[in-house]
């Protein structure tokens, strides 16, 4: 991409401001060109692939070893499904309405991809915690995902029709309430706002709050040295990461046969050039005690992932980073959106576009044809956990209310925040439109999974033993 000259520099930094109300106003009238309740409607299009098709292709740029694994994890249930299942559901949402209103999109906007974790000041904060599918593209598709996943999770965790469409509701009305107060604030302001611990606290319930303080209080306790006692143990005067096959394992080789230390050891100096200078001196008072491949997530499972153990100053002093694979986002397909010559960049870039407070560690990096980022290993990190618990599930909806304040900030730092709140407008059109949506979703998720416990019990797919 060639750099703009002076003079276009120029005119782009001398264009009259459009004010806040002027976009709000274009947002509305988009009002008349696709109405709220178009989005209310989904149905399978005619040439809709077969789900289990679609994640069998995905399978073969993943470790095959792995991939009975990944279909295991799925199987769990419909919402585990879902959360395995981004590229089916972008597809879907390709085919549905949008207003032409872009943000930088997660790609990937479920329940469970919200948590708690520490900004660089220590500060624990809520928000958006997976970004492997971030890219420009319709916001709507987020908060369509996201809808959709409230209802499918609280049907899992069993809840009734009632408190699924509560769930849904809340997750829709919130952010339509945030995206208007951030539509009002300044740039700056906006860019700097975060969800720390005692906003999420200030609008909970009681007994919400009760159960909150619980994830607060573990995710304190989640630090480096937690992290380090947990997965290493010390062999022969050397701190060593604990294996746990098939999840965890020490290899000597990576997947093409180059041994392991010469392959870090090339991955790490790439990686360190993607770091910004000031970073660098930090990084580079660590030392190197262990790697081993790592199995994580759901969707993920199957990519290549490493965990590296350091060393700083003491034995108090660890350092853990994870290295994984970054593939093409699933919103590709369907956004024109500028490419990155490497997806751990576009990885990267996104979050530190809209997290409220990004890893100073992120860096990316290529390496033999594998692009990947990298990132801390769970410093300080907590999150609901999604079970058939009644108490969890009645105040489910105050979570998913949660979850549509960060994409609602996430999504004003990255978009035109007044042209979508002129769009959803003060009133429930957008709310209504959405539940019924996340309900017929939520069907088509069932479908799904219907469609992928066939394909194990017939043997279509091989799947992991418990």
């Amino acid at each position: 991409m060639s750099k703009a000259s002076g003079s276009d520099l120029w005119t782009r930094f001398s264009t009259p401001v459009v004010t806040v109300q002027e976009r709000k106003d274009a947002g509305k009238l988009l009002r008349q060109k696709l109405p709220h309740e178009a989005h209310a409607a989904y149905r399978p299009s005619a040439t809709r692939r077969d789900p289990v098709a679609i994640l069998e292709a995905q399978a073969q740029t993943r470790l095959s070893d792995l991939v009975p694994i990944r279909y295991a994890r799925m199987l769990v249930s419909p919402f585990a499904f879902l959360r395995g299942s981004a590229q089916v559901m972008a597809g879907d949402l390709a085919d549905t309405p949008v207003t032409g209103l872009r943000v930088q999109a997660n790609g990937d906007m479920h329940v469970a991809n919200f948590g708690l974790f520490a900004s660089a000041e220590r500060n624990l904060i809520f928000g958006i915690n997976d970004f492997d599918e971030t890219l420009p593209g319709a916001w709507e598709w987020d908060l369509k995902r996201l809808v959709a996943s409230a209802a499918v999770a609280c049907r899992f965790m069993g809840g009734d029709a009632a408190l699924c469409e509560d769930s849904a509701r809340a997750a829709v009305r919130s952010y339509r309430k945030r995206i208007r107060e951030y539509s009002q604030m300044g740039n700056l302001d906006v860019w700097y706002s975060r969800i720390d611990e005692n906003d999420v606290l200030a609008g909970l319930s009681a007994q919400a709050r009760e159960g909150a303080l619980r994830i607060i209080g573990k995710a304190r306790q989640r630090g480096r040295l937690q992290v380090l006692q947990k997965m290493t143990e010390l062999m022969d005067d050397r701190q060593r990461i604990i294996e746990s096959a098939p999840l965890i394992v020490r290899e000597t080789h990576a997947a093409d046969g180059t041994p392991i230390a010469e392959a870090l050891a090339r991955v790490l100096d790439i990686y360190l050039d993607s770091l910004p200078e000031d970073r660098r001196p930090l990084i580079s008072r660590y030392r190197v005690l262990d790697v081993a491949r790592k199995v994580v997530g759901v969707g993920s499972v199957g990519t290549r992932c490493w965990v590296v153990l350091f060393s700083g100053n003491g034995p108090d002093d660890s350092l853990i980073l994870q290295y994984k694979e970054a593939q093409t986002s699933v919103l590709a397909p369907y956004s024109k959106a500028r490419r990155f010559n490497c997806e751990g960049k576009r990885v990267v870039v996104g979050q530190r576009l809209i997290q409220g407070a990004p890893d100073i560690f992120l860096g990316w990096g290529q390496f033999k044809g594998v692009h990947f980022y990298v990132r801390q290993l769970r410093d300080m990190k907590g999150g609901v956990e999604f079970d058939p618990v009644k108490e969890r599930v009645r105040n489910f909806p105050e979570y998913c209310r949660l979850c549509g304040w960060a994409l609602a900030l996430a999504h004003a730092k990255s978009g035109d925040s007044a042209a979508i709140s002129g769009y959803l407008g003060q009133g429930e059109g957008m709310d209504d439109a959405l539940a019924r949506f996340s309900a017929s979703y939520a069907d088509q998720t069932e479908r799904d999974y219907d469609a992928l416990v066939k394909a194990a019990r017939s043997g279509r797919i091989q799947v992991a033993s418990a």
